[in-house]
């Protein structure tokens, strides 16, 4: 089972954070300028919310708001599910799929944001995981 730890080793991008005083505008940049759907949102370096894509959506456009003038703290999700290093692929598949969201922070034990994963990279992780057994599995019958 391959767990966050050894999954997070293999991501080489940098963690985008915004905090809860920044406009959604500038969020909505940081996502587009690092390619993510979501945005951990640390006061200091206290994990308080999430910002994604699904917050934009239901929370700003559908309400009329402008995101130049909105704060994040506005609209973020500020209940936030995380895991820590040692959970595996597995274990948040389930969680994601239960809670029904498709980002979720990675903590350290004594709560320093690792990192941030989506169902996309659990997904990839997965599938690699399933080539790499098989490929196994042919070397076994064929060797």
């Amino acid at each position: 089972m391959i767990t966050l730890k050894q999954m997070l080793a293999g991501k080489n991008r940098p963690l985008a954070v915004v905090t809860p005083g920044d406009s959604v505008f500038h969020a909505l940049s940081l996502m587009a300028m690092h390619d993510v759907g979501a945005l951990l949102v640390l006061d200091s370096e206290d994990l308080v919310g999430i910002f994604t894509e699904r917050d934009y959506a239901r929370k700003l456009i559908l309400q009329g708001k402008s995101s130049k003038e909105t704060l994040v703290s506005e609209i973020m999700s500020d209940k936030v599910a995380y895991v820590t290093p040692t959970a595996t692929v597995d274990e948040c598949m389930a969680l994601m799929t239960e809670k029904r969201f498709r980002h979720l922070p990675v903590l350290s034990e004594d709560g320093e944001v690792i990192g941030i994963v989506s169902i996309g990279d659990l997904v990839k992780a997965t599938i690699s995981n399933q080539q790499f057994i098989i490929s196994e599995l042919e070397r076994y019958i064929t060797g």
